[in-house]
Parts: structure tokens; C-alpha cells; sequence
């Protein structure tokens, strides 16, 4: 006997697991999911939230409270390579509510979301609880094992649904394959504060041997420094002082206030990894999000990815949930739903990865600007592609129930 039992339970209270808890509790399913954690506050984590999830929240009706939570807002994505500045994507053209991307700490959108979905009598939300196994009847999955504040216990379930993120647990307890894509780059993520007099506008920089990336929160940067795959080693026999003085170099305005990297607590790496499943499913269990396909930061497309697969699973479950319960092909349905799009996404990805930042990494003349972004300068409607491409996706998804 199950301590508990619910129609759904939703291991992972991330972007994929909330939105999908919100859905499902929101069309009247009762759903549970499971955070292991106490709060969301996570540090470096993706915190971009492109016009593709903004246009979900817009069909939610809850887009205006959402941008009434502090964050920024960014138009235009420009690259340095070189000495020379080139546009890359305009946002302001998309089909969306919001024309922009927002920059919002990812607690905050998680917090947001929880706020909303615990006043859903179906939806509850239990933190401080882990899914460490699954429960079965024959083949199929009727549940989990969960750890939390009151011990072990049993939640019973017709559904779960893995959201739990590139090391999920559910996933390996399960025997779904992983199949790896390849990465050649890791990255440390800094932190550096902002003053006024700083560019305001989210560049990325190559040169010869470096690739930097810096985002605008308003009041900080948040730096991605690329490393090749496996570098970190190499880069701590340097030592910090070699990494600040990188960092100057290629932020000179930076350079007052590359102190504030005091100790290596202050970097933090992010190990790169493109992979997906190949079979997304089980009976009775469904991975979607980053338990199902871990993306690279490229495009910084992640966290969006994960919440169309949400939106798409809640569309074509919920009909099912309603009527009785989702059959095996219910849930090869949203693989085949959303397989399509995770594959383009990362066959693009590894391409950039492998051609632009593989390529910078191992070079010791300055790199070359690729005649795309040429064109886009002597053209600006060429900016518009990448911008749908990294703002929408290449499926978008929006809500139908």
C-alpha cells in the first residue's frame, strides 16, 4: 500500500517539473511533484527566458504579473570577434507578446510559478523530497520511492513524469539509454559587478583562443568563460591571477574590479553535455526536459526547450488523464512530438560547438568573422533568423487546455 497516491507525480521542481505541475493542476489533474530541495535558490543557473515561454505565459494570462517581477530585457544579441562588433539576432520582429528576451534569476520564475499553482486544489508541492527508486507492477511503473523530512515513503501514481534534470535519478533507475553528442568546451560561470558607465548591451566576445560571453542583470555581469572539455585542471595550474588577467583583457572596463574573483568559490564550472534518449518512456513513466535531452548553453535554449516539451506533454495528456489513463502511446506521442525539435536544436549546437567554438578555442591568430554575420551587417532583416530560431524554436508550443 502507497502512503500516498495521486493521478501524476512529477519528480524535478525545475522549469520543466513546475510548468508541467501548473498545467496538469490547472486542467484539473491532481498532480504532485517532488523538489528535493527546501527553496529554489540555485546559483548560475540558466536564467534567460526567451518570447517563446513568454508567449505561454501570455495564454496563461499571467505574463503581465511575471514581468512585474524585477528583471531585464534584451532586444538585440551582438558578438565581438576581434576588434570588429556585429549584430546577431533582432528580436524586436518576432510573432510573440514579448519581443525581447528577460533576464529573471531562475528562483524567481520557479517561486513565481509555485506561487500560482498552490492556490490549484489538484496541484501540491512537496519540497525536501527525493525520488531515489520506482515502483512497479510487472512492467509497469505504478509509482516511487521518495525520501523526505518524515522519512521513506511510497507515492503511488498512474503517471510520473521525470523532470529531473541531466543527472536524473528516474531516468537511470529506469534503464533508458543515454546517448551522448559530444562537447568540447566546459564553462565557468563569474560574477563581476555592474556600474553605470559599463556597455549596456549582451555581448559575447571570440578572439584567438578565447570565447567570454557577458550578460546584463542590471546590477552584475554574469560571465561565461569558455575552457576546452576537461580544462579546469590546466586552468587552476594557471592560477586565478591568470584568469583575472584574461578576463581584463577581454573586458578592459572589467579591470578595476577583477579582484572580486577572491578565492576559486567565485567560479563556478558548468561541465558541458549534449545528450538525449533514445526511448523517452516507459509505461507509466515519461522523461521530458533535460532527463530526456541535456543541451548545451549555446543559444541559452535549455530551460525554453524544457518548458515547450511541458507544454506539449500537458496537451496531450491531459485529454487522456481526463478520459482515464495515458497508454504507452500516449507517451511516445509527445517524444514524437518534441524528438524533432530537440534534435534540430542540438544538431545546431554541435555545429557552433564543434566549427565556431572548438575552432577559437585551439587558435593563436585572430579568428576570422564567418560571412553570415557579414551579410547580416550589409542586411539587417538576416538578423530576424536567429532570432526566431533562438527566441521561438523550431516548435514552438502553446497552450490548449
Amino acid at each position: 500500500m502507497a502512503d500516498l497516491t495521486t493521478r501524476c507525480c512529477v519528480v524535478g521542481g525545475g522549469p520543466a517539473g513546475m510548468m508541467l505541475g501548473f498545467l496538469l493542476g490547472r486542467a484539473g489533474i491532481d498532480v504532485v511533484v517532488l523538489e528535493k530541495h527546501a527553496d529554489f535558490l540555485r546559483d548560475f543557473r540558466g536564467d534567460t527566458v526567451h518570447p517563446s515561454t513568454m508567449q505561454v505565459m501570455h495564454e496563461l494570462g499571467l505574463l503581465d504579473a511575471f514581468l512585474a517581477r524585477p528583471h531585464s530585457e534584451v532586444v538585440t544579441l551582438a558578438a565581438q570577434i576581434g576588434d570588429e562588433l556585429f549584430q546577431v539576432a533582432d528580436f524586436s520582429h518576432l510573432p510573440t507578446r514579448a519581443k525581447f528576451v528577460a533576464f529573471m534569476p531562475q528562483w524567481d520564475f520557479l517561486d513565481f510559478l509555485a506561487e500560482h499553482a498552490k492556490h490549484l486544489p489538484h496541484f501540491r508541492l512537496m519540497q525536501r523530497t527525493e525520488a531515489t527508486d520506482l515502483l512497479h507492477d510487472g512492467d509497469r511503473v505504478i509509482g516511487v520511492t521518495a525520501r523526505g523530512p518524515d522519512g521513506v515513503q511510497q507515492i503511488g501514481a498512474e503517471l510520473v513524469i521525470a523532470c529531473d534534470g541531466r543527472h536524473s535519478t528516474i531516468r537511470d533507475v529506469a534503464g533508458l539509454q543515454v546517448v551522448d553528442r559530444g562537447a568540447p568546451m566546459d564553462v565557468l560561470w563569474l560574477r563581476i559587478s555592474k556600474r553605470p558607465s559599463d556597455p549596456g548591451q549582451t555581448l559575447g566576445r571570440i578572439e584567438a583562443g578565447h570565447v567570454f560571453i557577458m550578460l546584463d542583470r542590471d546590477d552584475y555581469w554574469q560571465c561565461a568563460y569558455v575552457i576546452a572539455k576537461g580544462g579546469i585542471d590546466e586552468v587552476h595550474a594557471r592560477g586565478l591571477d591568470a584568469l583575472r588577467a584574461d578576463v581584463a583583457r577581454l573586458a578592459p572596463y572589467l579591470r578595476d574590479r577583477v579582484s572580486e574573483l577572491a578565492t576559486w568559490d567565485d567560479v563556478k564550472l558548468l561541465t558541458v553535455a549534449v545528450n538525449r534518449l533514445d526511448t523517452w518512456s516507459r509505461p507509466g513513466l515519461l522523461c521530458i526536459g533535460d532527463a530526456a535531452h541535456a543541451m548545451s548553453p549555446v543559444g541559452g535554449v535549455g530551460i525554453n526547450l524544457a518548458i515547450q516539451d511541458a507544454v506539449a506533454a500537458a496537451n496531450i495528456l491531459v485529454p487522456r488523464l481526463r478520459q482515464g489513463r495515458a497508454t504507452p502511446a500516449d507517451l511516445e506521442a509527445v517524444q514524437r512530438r518534441r524528438e524533432r525539435p530537440t534534435r534540430m536544436t542540438q544538431a545546431l549546437q554541435v555545429a557552433i560547438q564543434n566549427r565556431v567554438i572548438s575552432t577559437t578555442l585551439g587558435r593563436t591568430t585572430a579568428p576570422k568573422p564567418p560571412l553570415a554575420l557579414r551579410f547580416a551587417r550589409w542586411f539587417p532583416p538576416l538578423r530576424r533568423l536567429p532570432a526566431r530560431i533562438i527566441g521561438m524554436g523550431f516548435r514552438p508550443e502553446h497552450i490548449r487546455h
